[in-house]
């Protein structure tokens, strides 16, 4: 169920963005950011963890471009966040490929990441909420064709997510 869609372009994203952030942020909040720093497509999640570690974000913040969660560790840490954060109010943030007309809309949505969905693999969910950026479109292999994602749009996406995130709090 979507809380909120909203196209990156749009002047005001963020406000849109927080307006629905602050009525789901509450004192059990844990950010989740799932992504790889090894696929530009796939770094947008470690890199607003990052952003939100380095603005003192005063929740917990798994998964940064130092501590990236990604398909090879994905199972141990979401075991370690759930056990670290039993009554935690998850949020996770992970890049999501769509069709061509959604590229760079960013997603909040009740409900859990399918981590890995978009390139086939199954793997762990995790989140009672997440966020999403529509970073590319399913080509006709199911797979993300990188060459085609600029870093500059991935960073303009963080950046709007993770202040969206700061001004929630």
């Amino acid at each position: 169920m979507y809380l909120a869609k909203v196209n990156y372009k749009n002047e005001n994203i963020v406000q849109i963005l927080n307006s629905v952030l602050k009525d789901l942020i509450d004192e059990n909040t844990v950010v989740v950011c799932i992504g790889t720093d090894r696929a530009i497509g796939d770094a947008l999640g470690p890199l607003v963890g990052t952003m939100l570690k380095n603005s003192d974000f005063k929740f917990p913040v798994y998964g940064t471009l130092d501590n990236p969660i990604h398909a090879l560790n994905i199972y141990e840490s979401i075991e370690h966040i759930k056990l670290s954060h039993p009554k935690g109010n998850f949020l996770a943030i992970d890049a999501c490929l769509g069709s061509r007309s959604s590229i760079g809309n960013v997603q909040v949505r009740k409900g859990p990441i399918l981590p890995g969905k978009g390139v086939g693999k199954k793997l762990p969910q995790i989140g009672n909420y997440s966020i999403v950026g529509i970073v590319d479109k399913i080509d006709e292999n199911n797979r993300f064709s990188f060459n085609n994602v600029r870093l500059s749009f991935i960073l303009e996406l963080a950046e709007i997510i993770s202040l969206a995130l700061l001004l929630s709090t």
